[in-house]
């Protein structure tokens, strides 16, 4: 039987191993710094040998309030060898209840937060009675009796080094591999926030299997755009890295204005993001192009159908009636999509993308350019990774290959095992699976069963090896007959195929149609006016009816005789269009820390636009709610 090691048994494991590598990247003034894997170790003793000084007892929950840095990894790692639990928090979440009710439901005894998000926690500390220690990474001018320098835990610590140094050893030695790792709360797109158990063998089962799909070198550097406290950013992130020797940097204050920069000062060979983010990337590189002119855009356009068409699906790619393109590829890669890649440091060997569901196009693009966005599946639950395509095996527009050793089954809605080919729930069973849901034993129940995770999501085996994810398994279209449809595919081709349309979720609840919610692209339809319409006053109700038209025109497109006719059946098409006046972010709580949409709390918002839309008038795309919308 493989040993079960901790987080702990794993970093002294792979700091010893790659001690003077690089792991860490860090911006610091004008300078970029790198901390190797012995200092990070040593950095992480010191952190933790000061939270025993400070009171931190083994089992202990701190709540993690900080934007992505350095002390981020090594403040966790800290925790973790004091024997404490993690309980990593989204800096998106705003002083409400979605704070204190996680704060509070995880009985934190302590809070680690940076300067920028102090505010936040001094605001709901009346509300929040079991904090005893608010520990700030920054030196601030007004510190409060409450509050400590993370300098001073670092003091305090290199003194309990000295003066107890068996006591911090028994310490970590005592962490086993089923005691909680962290609480890590999820928003999710369909239900209130649970808070998901990992344990310590629960991340490095998931690395160990992730070995089986994901591959890196020793001197690969990683540029990681997500939020770290979602444990893909662990495991796809900064653990896996961590087992090849390799390096890795965040965005300064996770902005997302200081991307470019940090692509350009660290040209990262791998880049872990989510569809959204590379869609904003292809969305600058045609920017670019078209602003290089008609001949440039001629190549790049005449060099992209080349190459998808060569490329296929990936693994099909080539062939002996296709040979004649090769040459031809190298050329156009050479003149055009070579100087494209520089746009994202010119050393990118890949994406890990996560999400499922990526449009097929989107893959296709990056591939062509050279860039192979190579999209898994995981969900938290399974901390996370699930499947995962990979540059030596992969089919684009698939989830990717299933990890191992990991056992998965498709069950139909009365638990019975489907074929391959068939679609139904996705379950799964392996060291991955959480620990079950913080204080919530009915919910855990319910989502496993005899060990089984039950994922809430609809795919499909291709074989024993490769998965397709297609949407969730309850979150359904269900007409007014009960035939029920995944809406995920039809979103994500209308959004990525629209210039026009930036976002937008479909519902049907046994209604008589479905109808669409669309976050519509302002700028290119103000473009398109001012080049189709250059007469219309762009404020007034002729440019906005203009505009709407031109938004059902992209949706009438998968309709037969259109351009996307045939992509998907007529009848789940929306009928009637909502459009909005504001996009879906997570600011306004309709989009969650993992960039999906939270199609429960958009419904909230637009319940009284949904039930127009369910009306004659509302049929009409050119109405008063959607006149609103500009």
């Amino acid at each position: 039987m493989e040993e079960r090691l901790t987080i702990i048994d794993f970093v002294e494991k792979y700091t010893a191993k790659f001690a003077g590598n690089t792991f860490l990247w860090e911006k610091v003034g004008d300078e970029w710094t790198k901390t190797t894997y012995a200092e990070t170790k040593a950095q992480a003793y010191k952190i933790g040998a000061g939270l025993m000084a400070l009171g931190l007892q083994k089992g202990d929950k701190v709540s993690f309030l900080s934007e992505g840095r350095n002390l981020w990894v090594i403040g966790e790692l800290g925790i973790l060898y004091a024997g404490g639990v993690n309980v990593p928090l989204s800096v998106k979440l705003e002083e409400t209840n979605d704070l204190v009710f996680r704060v509070r439901h995880s009985d934190s005894r302590f809070v680690v937060t940076s300067a920028s998000q102090l505010s936040k926690i001094r605001n709901i500390l009346p509300e929040t009675p079991l904090v005893e220690k608010v520990i700030v990474f920054d030196e601030i001018p007004d510190q409060r009796e409450n509050e400590i320098y993370i300098g001073e835990i670092i003091k305090m610590g290199e003194q309990f080094l000295q003066e107890h140094p068996q006591d911090f050893v028994d310490r970590y030695r005592s962490v086993g591999p089923d005691d909680y790792a962290n609480i890590s709360y999820t928003s999710g797109t369909t239900a209130d926030p649970k808070g998901i158990l990992l344990t310590h063998r629960n991340y490095t089962a998931n690395v160990e299997q992730a070995h089986s799909v994901i591959g890196c070198r020793e001197d690969d550097r990683m540029l990681i755009i997500l939020p770290l406290d979602h444990c893909f950013a662990h495991v796809a992130g900064f653990y896996t890295l961590m087992s090849y020797g390799s390096s890795f940097a965040t965005v300064p204050g996770n902005s997302l204005r200081n991307i470019p920069s940090t692509i350009q000062a660290i040209r990262p060979t791998l880049m872990l993001s989510v569809p959204s983010l590379a869609k904003n990337f292809k969305k600058n590189f045609e920017t670019g192009i078209r602003k290089a002119g008609k001949t440039a855009e001629w190549m790049y356009n005449t060099g992209l159908k080349l190459a998808i068409s060569y490329n296929k699906e990936g693994y099909n790619k080539g062939g002996f009636w296709q040979a004649w393109k090769k040459p031809l590829i190298s050329l156009f890669d050479k003149l055009v999509f070579s100087k494209v890649r520089q746009g994202v440091g010119g050393e990118m060997r890949f994406f890990v993308g996560g999400g499922a569901l990526l449009d097929i196009d989107l893959q296709k693009y990056y591939y062509a350019i050279g860039i192979p966005m190579l999209q898994g599946y995981g969900l938290s639950e399974a901390t996370p990774i699930i499947s995962a395509n990979s540059l030596e095996r992969h089919i684009l527009g698939s989830s990717g290959c299933v990890v191992r050793p990991m056992e998965i089954k498709i069950l139909d809605e009365n638990g019975k095992e489907l074929p391959y080919g068939e679609k139904g729930e996705i379950c799964i069973k392996g060291e991955n699976v959480m620990a079950g849901y913080w204080k919530n034993p009915k919910s855990t129940a319910e989502t496993i069963v005899d060990g089984w995770l039950h994922t809430g999501d609809m795919g499909y085996m291709r074989d024993k090896d490769f998965l397709y994810v297609v949407g969730r398994f309850k979150c359904l279209l269900i007409s007014s007959d009960g035939e029920k449809y995944s809406p995920e595919l039809i979103e994500e081709s209308i959004s990525e195929n629209s210039k026009y349309i930036d976002n937008l979720i479909l519902h049907n609840s046994q209604d008589p149609y479905t109808i669409a919610l669309v976050v519509p692209h302002k700028e290119n339809l103000q473009a398109w006016l001012k080049e189709e319409h250059a007469a219309a006053d762009p404020a007034s109700d002729e440019a906005k009816k203009l505009m709407l038209e031109k938004i059902q025109s992209e949706i009438d497109s998968y309709r037969k005789g259109g351009a996307n006719a045939g992509a998907f059946p007529e009848r789940w098409l929306p009928a009637a269009v909502c459009v909005l006046p504001e996009p879906f972010t997570e600011k306004n709580h309709m989009m969650n820390s993992s960039m999906k949409v939270v199609r429960r709390v958009a419904e909230q918002v637009y319940a009284d636009n949904m039930a127009f839309a369910y009306t004659p008038e509302g049929k009409d795309i050119v109405n008063e709610f959607n006149m609103k919308a500009f």
